[in-house]
């Protein structure tokens, strides 16, 4: 899996390095000498940039959540455009997202997948992971409440939750090798956003 690093940046190739690590060694296999054999550094490079460990974990949340956003790119999500009816851009906005989500970033999903747990086991960690978070959470309440949702947070709820079943069961679980077609999860889609809207 290579190091993509859309920069010249130090900071950017500790990051990419870090997550790349995660995907492929696991949690256990990402050390800060590890990331400077990888990234092809000088021994203490990481160290310097990163003092500890919760430093590390932190710069690769923080470019797991902007890799994240030029995977699913909010801006360009139907439902965030205008002219576009509210349920029908919901539905074709998370589908394209997970649709190339599933299909050109399996490796970004496995070392989301090592972080989220480790978040379980560091307050710290949690917290800044969840505030990441929030970045694509907030967009999805608001689109939901304009197509008419009577309770946004419990939906929001529901779609993140369909959104990471299905990601983590096309990636490490039962279905991991095979991933739902463009049409299938629009499908999918609109059958979960037409029960939640249902009066």
């Amino acid at each position: 899996m290579p190091v993509r690093s859309p920069g010249p940046s130090r900071a950017d190739l500790i990051a990419d390095t870090s997550l790349v690590l995660l995907a492929e060694r696991g949690m256990r296999g990402l050390t800060h000498r590890a990331v400077d054999e990888a990234a092809g550094l000088p021994q203490g490079s990481t160290s310097n940039h990163a003092r500890t460990r919760q430093a590390l974990l932190e710069i690769a949340v923080r470019r797991l959540a902007e890799r994240e956003a030029q995977v699913l790119m909010p801006d360009e999500m139907p439902a965030a455009q205008e002219g576009h009816d509210g349920v029908e851009g919901i539905v074709d906005g998370l589908a394209l997202a997970l649709h190339r989500y599933l299909t050109g970033h399996r490796d970004l999903l496995v070392a989301r997948y090592e972080l989220a747990l480790e978040a379980t086991r560091r307050p710290g960690l949690r917290e800044f992971y969840d505030a990441t978070g929030r970045r694509f959470r907030d967009p999805l309440t608001a689109w939901v409440t304009e197509a008419g949702s009577r309770d946004p947070a419990r939906h929001v709820l529901s779609l993140v939750a369909f959104c990471d079943g299905l990601m983590f069961a096309c990636v490490a679980g039962s279905f991991h090798a095979a991933v739902p077609t463009l049409d299938e999860l629009r499908e999918s889609f609109r059958e979960l956003m037409s029960g939640m809207l249902r009066r």
